[in-house]
């Protein structure tokens, strides 16, 4: 089981994964602005457990975003 964490302070701009869904390493998971620019998160393969936020949430640092199984 993987924590997938935010690696910047920002806000939630697209949340691309569903629970359950199987992603694979190039899927991009979550995008979240930070200082006007967009950051893709991307994961590593296994399927979707849990998602902790969605569009609009402010994360900082280290936020848990979704856990990958």
């Amino acid at each position: 089981m993987a924590e997938l964490t935010s690696e910047m302070a920002g806000k939630v701009q697209a949340v691309n994964i569903k629970v359950g869904q199987m992603i694979t390493e190039d899927d991009e998971l979550f995008i979240i602005e930070a200082m006007k620019m967009e950051n893709v998160v991307y994961g590593d393969p296994g399927v979707v457990k849990e998602i902790f936020v969605k569009v609009g949430d402010k994360v900082e640092e280290d936020d848990l975003l979704a856990i990958i199984e």
